[in-house]
């Protein structure tokens, strides 16, 4: 079997349709494929009489040594804040001191962090009470007096 006279143009085309693909894929793994593709059309353009046969072989190379040098990296990276989940929600809360906007009557009331007021839940207290958020349960949060 033969393979094609693969040219730049069809490696870039390749990395085209795999940096599409892993818009619609979930998964960071046909990204450095894409960027394999797109280092040989790179070479190809230094190199223009390379056979199909070491073409597929470097790029196949370079994917795979891509895609290494990702996981290691993401494995080695510190976590921070900025890896959090992004649906933690009201959990963020928790901690911050806040001042009570309405009456904490039979253990429900509300009151306002940044620009957002939350319905809380707490023992009973008079609007104006400085509070700080205990816990969460969902967008009620629970608090206690400072």
């Amino acid at each position: 079997m033969t393979l094609p006279d693969l040219q730049p143009w069809h490696w870039l085309v390749l990395a085209a349709i795999l940096g599409v693909l892993e818009i619609i894929v979930p998964g960071a793994v046909l990204i450095w494929f894409a960027l394999s593709a797109a280092c040989m059309a790179g070479l190809l353009f230094l190199l223009p009489g390379l056979a199909e046969g070491w073409q597929v072989l470097i790029f196949a190379g370079l994917g795979a040594a891509w895609l290494a040098a990702a996981m290691i990296w993401r494995r080695r990276r510190p976590k921070d804040e900025a890896d959090a989940p992004v649906n933690i929600g009201s959990a963020r809360l928790i901690g911050q001191r806040g001042v009570l906007e309405t009456d904490l009557r039979n253990g429900r009331g509300e009151m306002r962090l940044g620009d957002t007021v939350w319905p809380v839940s707490g023992p009973d207290l008079p609007a104006g009470s400085n509070v700080v958020v205990e816990a969460a349960e969902g967008a009620l949060l629970i608090v206690r007096p400072v």
